[in-house]
């Protein structure tokens, strides 16, 4: 065998190893058991300095609110299961004596929005913890939504919030396929099996079904704002049509406590929870293989977003459903 045939068999062996090992690093990754490979304990990085017996502890949820944990190459998506324990951890932490939620998302799925709220409230009141939200960037639909159970919400006057509502969105190509010559043949077992369908128009009956389980959310969506802020419905729904706020404006409508960023936000929580001496930590991931092995991967093709993202777009389901989510 001469000598490009034995390079063109080791870049052969090292492409496959390659794919088998991104295979590897997103069954991981998307597994249902979401510690395997990894330590499970979360890293603390000192903020500010002060007593360990009395921590504020600083969680950060950033990007888009879905349970599908990492991404292909295990780097730097949101991760459900990991920000739910982490919350959960910092609750039965009994050196931890409040938690701050950084919060920077245009929001994102219904049902998981729901068990981070949930979570926080198990922190409340099974823990008796406070919980304080930092807005950043954005703190828009979802974002807002698990922040409203928090005791005290904090917004950087040019934050964007609000967004409140639900909503639900697919792509229809009936008259793009009709124009290219494209048929489509669907079997199902029942009228309404194929709803929302991209490759025909929805019917009156569908919409009205659709709309009831929107409307029905949104009202959840009320209750959940209400509750948390002391609002009447009456209020959050006159407010809380879709539209968009700024961080300034959300205070003059009440939907939250203070404006300040990270900094003034730890401050508040000093002073009102008589946590002077507290040490501040940062909740960073567990390192497991999932994100060494994208690291590497990331090393070996420079970074490429494109790569990375053409991963993440072949993993995506574009199956359409409700969500909490300000979407431009």
């Amino acid at each position: 065998m001469n000598r490009k045939r034995w390079i063109a068999l080791a870049v052969a062996v090292a492409l496959l190893v390659i794919s088998v090992g991104i295979q590897i690093s997103a069954s991981v990754a998307t597994s249902e058991d979401d510690d395997f490979f990894s330590t499970g304990v979360f890293g603390e990085t000192v903020i500010e300095e002060g007593s360990p017996a009395d921590k504020i502890a600083v969680i950060s949820l950033n990007g888009v609110i879905e349970d599908t944990g990492q991404n292909a190459l295990g780097t730097s998506t949101y991760n459900h299961k990991r920000f739910l324990r982490a919350v959960e951890s910092a609750g039965k932490d009994p050196f931890v004596s409040g938690i701050i939620l950084r919060v920077n998302t245009p929001g994102g799925g219904v049902v998981e929005s729901d068990e981070i709220h949930d979570q926080i409230v198990k922190v409340q009141e099974e823990y008796d913890k406070p919980v304080y939200v930092s807005m950043g960037n954005m703190a828009a639909s979802g974002g807002y939504y698990v922040s409203a159970p928090a005791n005290k919400v904090i917004a950087h006057p040019s934050t964007l919030t609000g967004s409140i509502g639900v909503i639900m969105q697919g792509i229809n190509i009936a008259e793009l396929a009709d124009d290219l010559g494209i048929d489509f043949t669907t079997l199902k077992s029942g009228d309404y099996k194929d709803i929302m369908s991209s490759t025909r128009e929805m019917t009156e009956d569908e919409e009205t079904i659709l709309q009831e389980m929107v409307d029905d959310m949104y009202g959840e969506f009320v209750q959940v704002i209400a509750d948390g802020r002391d609002m009447s419905e009456e209020t959050v729904r006159e407010i809380g049509d879709g539209r968009i706020y700024t961080g300034k404006q959300a205070y003059d409508l009440e939907l939250v406590d203070d404006l300040g960023d990270l900094n003034d936000t730890i401050q508040m929580m000093k002073d009102d929870q008589q946590l002077a001496d507290a040490q501040v930590i940062e909740y960073s991931a567990p390192y497991d293989f999932a994100n060494w092995f994208g690291m590497q991967v990331k090393q070996t093709f420079g970074g490429d977003p494109d790569y990375s993202g053409l991963i993440e777009l072949l993993r995506e389901n574009n199956a359409p459903r409700a969500m909490y989510l300000y979407s431009e």
